[in-house]
């Protein structure tokens, strides 16, 4: 069948975004009995996919470009060795196990958090007593948006170490005949040869592991920061090879965040999207002037692209994980910031950020 392209008119845009949306923590707990209950799948997996209402139902996710999946394991279950060209943030709501990734066995426990490298074979083994519960965040929405998602199972468990070692030995073969980057004009305008363009600069991709114990004893010496305190108390799980675009996979950042008794965040909206896990606390979110509260176990998409939001914690302190895809935004140089509604926002990247009170404030 042949297709016939066409010229068309530009029509008029408007963003639609998606509403704040809570998944409760009594419809994820119903849900993993669900997944407890049935058989896994051939690769050994049992995993729910989180749909947003308002996602297409053939590419469900939470965000537009964010799926969430409730991955669970039984004790003395693994799965398959499996693979595709998405990058993950894993998290352990539940359990104990470890995942293998390349050669790096990672061992997990609750609210622990590590990622996946794009086109890399992993298998999660749950070598405890106790049911293991994952909530696993991809980037597959985006790639099945641009029909590029890849996928391979049944594979061996070394796929993608072989390949990137056969890329290095290539890229430092034909790094000894360097052709040059050619100026063009007077203004830094450049012409790169095709050898080049076709291989670019290598950056390692490694899984990276992060102990809620350790994260936990750094995030609780933010607790100290005063009521005058102006920022945010969290830490941002920083994946070096992101470098500037500040993330913990290309396409992701995951922060964790105390949020003290009483603590009420200004309003501020930004491009990214954000989804927010409540592991202790209550408190409630305002999303384009609708009101939400949440509680411990409760999952949350707390900020649609753009849309004008807070958060506030009620009478104890809270501990939550955000995943956002700021560093998507950033390095496609979309990543529009407002800090402060009353000043206009920035292009973040491109124009400075914004400062906190860090070096002045008075510690508790």
């Amino acid at each position: 069948m042949s297709f016939q392209a066409e010229f068309v008119r530009d029509i008029s845009y408007e963003n639609t975004p998606w509403d704040a949306v809570i998944v409760p923590k009594r419809q994820i707990d119903l849900e993993i009995e669900r997944l407890a209950d049935e058989a896994p799948d051939k690769n050994g997996r049992r995993r729910r996919i989180i749909k947003h209402p308002l996602a297409a139902s053939g590419n469900p996710s939470l965000a537009p470009g964010i799926q969430v999946a409730l991955e669970v394991l039984k004790p003395g279950e693994a799965t398959e060795p499996f693979r595709h060209n998405a990058t993950e943030v894993n998290f352990c709501l539940d359990g104990t196990g470890y995942t293998r990734i390349r050669d790096r066995k990672i061992g997990f426990e609750q609210y622990d958090i590590w990622n996946h490298p794009s086109f890399t074979a992993y298998r999660h083994v749950n070598e405890g007593s106790e049911l293991q519960v994952r909530f696993v965040y991809s980037n597959e929405p985006l790639l099945k948006y641009l029909q590029v998602y890849l996928s391979e199972s049944n594979i061996s468990e070394s796929s993608g170490a072989k390949a990137e070692t056969v890329a290095g030995e290539q890229n430092e073969s034909r790094s000894s005949v360097e052709l040059p980057t050619i100026e063009c004009g007077a203004h830094g305008s450049l012409l790169m040869p095709y050898e080049k363009l076709i291989n670019p600069q290598l950056v390692q991709s490694e899984p990276n592991h992060w102990a809620w114990p350790d994260v936990r004893a750094e995030l609780e010496r933010l607790e100290s920061l005063g009521q005058s305190y102006v920022g945010r108390r969290l830490y941002l799980l920083y994946n070096k090879m992101t470098g500037r675009t500040n993330g913990t996979t290309p396409s992701f950042f995951a922060t964790m965040t105390i949020r003290p008794a009483g603590i009420v965040d200004r309003p501020h909206r930004h491009v990214s999207a954000a989804i927010n896990y409540y592991f202790r606390g209550h408190g409630r979110s305002t999303v384009n002037g609708a009101k939400y509260e949440w509680g411990p176990g409760d999952l949350m998409l707390s900020a649609p692209g753009w849309a004008t939001h807070n958060h506030a914690s009620y009478d104890e302190r809270v501990f939550e994980l955000t995943i956002q895809d700021q560093p998507f935004h950033l390095w496609n140089e979309s990543l529009l910031w407002q800090e402060d509604m009353k000043e206009p926002p920035a292009l973040l990247g491109v124009e400075s950020g914004f400062e906190t009170n860090r070096n002045t404030v008075v510690t508790e």
